[in-house]
């Protein structure tokens, strides 16, 4: 174990996990195109291709491409494409063999990128690099004796992609670069004595070679822009990729080839010394080195299939009263004496002793979260927003049940874990989006904080050493820079200052589960660790600083989660489904922690009447006048023309104003570092329901529940759990499955939390994913992904993003350029696929432009500083959903100075074919929904158009009854002034919130104070 990385096996582990065969490429799962859904499979036709790469046969009659992640084969002249391999391989840029015969590329089948082989006929699949690392980027030596490729093999942390070299005579591996850089895209010499590639030295803007005898490397040219791609062709002329200028294009000596085509950034293909094929504008072209004139374009038509969600929906209930159990049950720890639990459920702080009934400590409209106890048990410190400020360190004395507010830091402290002797608290201090965090130590008698560790991307909560010296975390530890994905592991760090890191691998190459409540958990004695590996506890021995000795050993075989240690080492609490229990960590014993809390949904009683001016119902684009609408509870009883007699006792008089249906913003992940305020934050930007796609189980289930209950102002929760991932992992919230054993206890705890739906993430393989449409819609789900195919084939409801993060280091739906063709669109709107583009970049610069003093809403103040500091700097989003700074701004108020480029281009022409366009904005800016509109508009929709994305459209893909203003619809309706229908950004001008048949005045919303807010929800 190096202070630098941790040392990663090379085995076959992860490449057998789906039931691989190596040698033939088979999977235990079936390759069947038959779609998991109930609808029929519908040919969709293609002439475009996305992100696609060509290779020419070495007898130049056969073109090979990788067409959305299959390898297709077709006539050098034009043509039929063939797909020689199945769906579900993600296999990408393929290469021709000297001899014709075979054709190499990467492909993902398996949970990891690996070189395969097949015969050009389709036979013959198979393995030809196994392991826990990615292989990328193949390319057959001259003399067919030897593969070059890109890797990340060597030390998983502080590791990089070089260039690596397979024998296939010996299948010897042989790493070629050894720079800390990353070395990519390699191509060989025509002697096969060097080979070129792509590097980030000089900050990516030059093309470098390897001598494959000696190791020399030398710079070979430079250009302007980033390179990739370099080709070396067989007169000793490399063409490569540039980006300068702001376009896409191939080069040569720094001579543009290409001119305004958008090039796509993969290796050309050598038809002869002078004449190359590739591909552009989503189209497969050939170009002469020595022709200054166009290219000739090889025209093509591919298959593909795809299937529309067909299933019987299950559907949210808003309306009983019946009490309901809560099983968001968020950070239960035990007593050191293993007599009570505390726990957060419901925005509060329960304790319960051990076959007891539950008792709210807080019950409070506030967020309060993450208990944890003193080491003598007389403490119980907890993090609350209920002191004004965002989330904060509180202790409550358990003798005299008073509490006191420990800090008043401008971060959010979270995680609280008191030190052996009990005279200090370490926490994780959020900073930023994505619950990235800092540590920090506090005393807790003078409440000074001390700094201890740097801001890291979303890290695991704090445990102690025996000693007091040192902390331990689940971390991410990355296998390179080019990829920000790796392994959940456990980082040690001084307690007493910044520095002093230590990695530790438990298991080497396999990942924690995940980094929120997962663990490490140490022992109170020092000689243990318990975290969660492939769904189940386990522990192991270590040292004093935290260095594993001996292999993990489980405790369970049922699903765990959130383990906490008894005071004498000897059991552990832990969450399994919807029930909390302990094992004895020495014999194995478990014994079931009953718990029985239940809520019930806000329902309001009485009659409301709202007397709207103008009245926009979303039924279509007229505006109605002088409207009134009854509410009986939480749903719309009628809706008629106005009339003085219907005035009777709760009015709420809009008669100057317009009344909408309540905005639904598709894809914002919720967390409680924003706290109580985020809820009040949404209301007052007009947006009565969210949609969560990925959080940490227990805490999404609770969000879910507070915000039925009514606890405090919100809108509606739609959400999941983790991240459906495979081994490698980014996000905290994401879940690194390591098995289909994995995935299958992992979905089945989706059932018995009542995710609303579930979300494929970037590194889950194709074959997994069809399983998981397969189960959620066979419990009446939906399944978000990132991916358009095959998910489109399997019955996929919808993908997130125009771009988004891509496992393969580019979009396969959004190419170069920001740019989309026919292929996308069409499986987008053939399928009929929820879409969430995200164009909140154009339209919030435009919302600025147009409005100045927005910059300085008093709404704004409902966030943490750091995100206020965004919006004044930049109109900043807090998220991935938009641009921090100008994006397409050239000057001026007018659409062409808020162009929204080629993902405008894409939510059209999806939108055109059928695809069903909704907003999200992966932020918690609410503000950002009001972007998404207007960048809508701004890209081509009409006003009512882009209003639909966020009402009627989500609406009907949650189940939800509202999106519109009519009877038996819930009652979720904005007051706004202006109608938005003329000008979409009269959407974001709230007066007044009716949310639930509960009105909350913007004022009220601001401030935090409101009599409308007391709810009959019991808890």
């Amino acid at each position: 174990m190096s202070r630098r990385g941790i040392r990663i096996a090379v085995t076959g582990g992860l490449c057998v996990a789906l039931g691989v065969a190596i040698t033939s490429g088979r999977s235990g799962f079936s390759a069947s195109q038959t779609p998991a859904g109930r609808g029929a499979t519908v040919d969709v036709p293609v002439t475009e291709g996305t992100s696609m790469s060509v290779s020419i046969s070495p007898d130049g009659r056969t073109l090979a491409t990788d067409l959305q992640g299959s390898i297709w084969t077709m006539p050098a002249a034009g043509g039929t494409m063939k797909r020689i391999t199945d769906p579900f391989n993600d296999a990408r840029q393929p290469n021709w063999s000297p001899d014709g015969k075979t054709i190499t590329f990467f492909a993902y089948r398996d949970g990891g990128y690996d070189l395969w082989a097949v015969a050009a006929d389709g036979s013959n699949q198979h393995k030809l690099t196994v392991g826990t690392f990615d292989d990328r980027e193949p390319m057959f030596s001259h003399d067919g004796t030897r593969i070059a490729f890109s890797s990340d093999r060597g030390d998983q942390l502080g590791s990089d992609y070089n260039i690596w070299a397979l024998d296939l005579r010996t299948g010897e591996l042989r790493q070629l670069t050894k720079n800390p850089a990353e070395d990519f895209m390699p191509s060989w010499s025509p002697d096969d004595k060097e080979i070129a590639f792509a590097s980030t030295r000089d900050e990516g803007a030059s093309v470098w070679a390897v001598n494959v005898a000696t190791g020399a490397e030398r710079k070979v040219s430079t250009a302007a822009g980033r390179v990739d791609a370099p080709s070396w062709g067989p007169g000793g002329q490399i063409v490569y990729h540039d980006t300068a200028d702001g376009q896409s294009r191939y080069e040569a000596d720094r001579k543009p080839l290409t001119g305004s085509e958008n090039a796509f950034a993969f290796r050309v293909s050598w038809a002869s010394p002078t004449e190359f094929y590739y591909v552009s504008d989503g189209k497969i072209r050939k170009r002469s080195l020595n022709d200054g004139g166009a290219a000739q374009t090889v025209p093509f038509t591919a298959t593909l299939q795809v299937t529309r969600a067909q299933y019987t929906h299950r559907k949210r209930d808003f309306d009983s009263l019946t009490p309901r159990r809560a099983v968001g049950i968020v950070h239960p720890v035990i007593s050191p004496d293993g007599r009570k639990v505390a726990f957060a459920a419901l925005g509060d702080i329960f304790l319960m002793n051990v076959g007891g009934k539950p008792e709210n400590l807080t019950k409070d409209r506030f967020l309060d979260t993450d208990p944890a106890w003193s080491p003598d048990g007389s403490q119980l410190a907890y993090s609350s927003d209920k002191g004004g400020d965002l989330l904060q360190i509180w202790i409550r004395d358990m003798k005299t049940g008073q509490s006191r507010q420990l800090t008043h830091m401008t971060t959010q402290p979270q995680g609280a874990a008191w030190s052996p002797d009990g005279t200090r608290i370490a926490v994780f201090n959020v900073t930023g989006m994505w619950r990235v965090a800092e540590f920090s130590v506090i005393d807790v008698a003078s409440a000074t904080v001390t700094k201890v560790h740097e801001t890291l991307p979303q890290p695991g909560a704090p445990t102690w050493s025996p000693d007091g010296k040192r902390l331990a975390i689940a971390g991410s530890a990355p296998y390179s820079k080019r990829f920000r994905e790796g392994t959940n592991q456990v980082l040690t760090m001084s307690a007493v200052r910044e520095g002093d890191d230590r990695w530790f691998a438990p298991i080497p190459g396999l990942s924690i589960d995940s980094r929120g409540a997962c663990g490490p958990a140490w022992s109170p004695d020092g000689l243990k660790m318990a975290a969660i590996y492939e769904g189940q506890l386990a522990v192991w021995r270590v040292t004093a600083a935290g260095e594993p000795f001996g292999p993990p050993r489980k405790l369970t075989t049922e699903i765990a989660n959130s383990p906490s240690w008894t005071g004498d080492s000897r059991k552990i609490l832990y969450l399994t489904m919807d029930k909390m229990k302990t094992v004895d960590v020495e014999t194995g014993e478990t014994r079931e922690v009953p718990l029985d809390l239940t809520y019930t949904v806000d329902v309001p009683k009485g009659t409301l009447v709202v007397h709207a001016g103008r009245l926009v119902d979303m039924k279509s684009d007229a505006v109605r006048s002088d409207v009134d609408i009854v509410i009986e509870g939480n749903r719309i009883k009628s809706v008629s023309p106005h009339s003085a007699a219907a005035h009777t006792g709760n009015v709420v008089d809009a008669s100057n104003l317009t009344v909408m249906p309540g905005l639904i913003e598709w894809h914002s992940h919720l967390q409680p570092d924003y706290g109580e305020s985020a809820g009040r934050a949404w209301l007052a930007w007009g947006v009565t329901t969210v949609q969560s796609p990925g959080g940490i189980p227990y805490e999404a289930a609770a969000e879910r529940e507070t915000a039925d209950a009514g606890i405090s102002p919100g809108p509606r929760v739609f959400n999941t759990g983790h991240l459906m991932e495979w081994q490698r992992v980014y996000y905290k919230m994401g879940i690194a499955l390591s098995s289909m054993q994995h995935l299958e206890m992992e979905l089945a705890r989706a059932k018995v939390l009542q995710y609303d739906f579930l979300k494929s993430y970037v590194r889950l393989p194709d074959l997994a994913q069809k399983r998981v449409v397969e189960y959620a819609h066979g419990i009446g789900i939906r399944v978000a992904t990132h991916e358009i195919y095959p998910a489109a084939l399997v019955g996929m409801d919808g993908t997130e993003h125009t771009s988004g993060t891509s496992r393969r280091g580019y979009s396969p739906k959004l190419a170069t350029l920001q740019r989309s063709y026919e292929d996308v669109t069409q499986l987008l709107g053939k399928a009929g696929m929820i879409f969430s583009p995200m164009l909140g970049a154009p339209g919030v610069q435009k919302l600025y432009a147009d409005e100045p003093a927005l910059r300085q809403d008093p709404r704004f103040k409902l966030y943490p500083e750091w995100m206020q500091a965004q919006v004044s700097a930049t109109g900043g989003r807090g998220g991935r959903g938009a641009a921090a700074g100008p994006a397409g701004g050239r000057g001026g108020t007018g659409r062409a100075s808020f162009d929204t480029g080629g993902t405008g281009k894409m939510m059209m022409d999806a939108y055109k074919a059928g695809a069903r366009v909704v907003v999200g904005t992966d932020s918690p800016n609410a503000f950002q929904t009001h972007g998404s509109l207007m960048g809508q508009v701004l890209a081509g929709l009409t006003p009512y158009q882009a209003l639909q994305t966020a009402t009627t459209t989500p609406a009907e893909a949650m189940g939800l009854d509202a999106g519109r203003i009519e009877p038996g619809k819930l009652a979720d309706l904005v007051i706004v002034d202006g109608n938005p229908l003329e000008n979409v950004a009269n959407a974001h001008k709230v007066k007044r919130v009716i949310a639930n048949g509960r009105v909350y005045e913007l004022v009220q919303l601001i401030r935090g104070t409101g009599a409308t807010w007391t709810t009959s929800a019991s808890r």
